[in-house]
């Protein structure tokens, strides 16, 4: 995927993800998502803070505590969380088309941000919102070259993970192979996507990611 091929990603999944929050019930919006710890309505706030920059960074000064970066995180989405639930949906949708993306990252972490907490909203609720495997695959590949937050490699040690709908393959070892889109899941952590998973490896990686959560 080139630059505009990514970014045309994360339009159609903010398009997709979007269109499923604006036909959520209340009940929906509170339950738990696969990010541990995070409500739905967590993570679609969070979603609304894809493109902060130094002057939304100030705006928050006030409110950060000494916490860890990842608790941080999700006091600011909390915070936004507050917000009724037909701004949280309009603030989405009004990122579509733009090219910002927040602070010290990079669009590549934007993709992943988008495509992996769409999943952390849809699964729980029982929908399906389905990931372009082009899309995850660039995803994964990036997850993967990253030491944080996921240290994949790491944690992957001793498999080979393989996808079965698009050209995807990392690690070397025994043999686990899925669909991408649980692959990018099983990557950042999310191990429910771990039964959608396969081969001589399953059994032992499910084992291995279980006892280390």
């Amino acid at each position: 995927m080139d630059h505009d091929q990514v970014w045309q990603a994360i339009d159609a999944q903010r398009q997709a993800v979007a269109d499923l929050l604006a036909q959520l019930s209340e009940d929906d919006w509170r339950q738990p998502s696969l990010c541990a710890g995070w409500t739905v309505r967590d993570v679609a706030a969070h979603l609304t803070l894809q493109q902060f920059g130094p002057r939304d960074m100030l705006r928050e000064l006030p409110h950060l505590r000494l916490r860890g970066m990842n608790r941080q995180i999700l006091d600011m989405a909390r915070r936004h969380a507050e917000l009724p639930t037909a701004e949280l949906v309009a603030r989405i949708r009004a990122m579509i088309g733009s090219r910002r993306h927040n602070l010290g990252v990079t669009p590549l972490e934007t993709l992943i941000d988008i495509l992996v907490h769409s999943q952390d909203i849809a699964v729980p609720v029982g929908r399906r919102l389905a990931l372009d495997p082009a899309a995850a695959a660039v995803a994964a590949t990036r997850v993967w070259a990253l030491n944080w937050p996921f240290r994949a490699r790491r944690r992957m040690a001793g498999f080979r993970l393989s996808a079965t709908d698009t050209d995807w393959a990392m690690g070397s070892g025994a043999e686990v192979g899925g669909p991408i889109e649980a692959i990018l899941l099983v990557l950042t952590g999310r191990l429910a996507a771990l039964p959608a998973l396969s081969g001589v490896g399953a059994t032992a990686l499910a084992a291995k990611l279980s006892a280390t959560s």
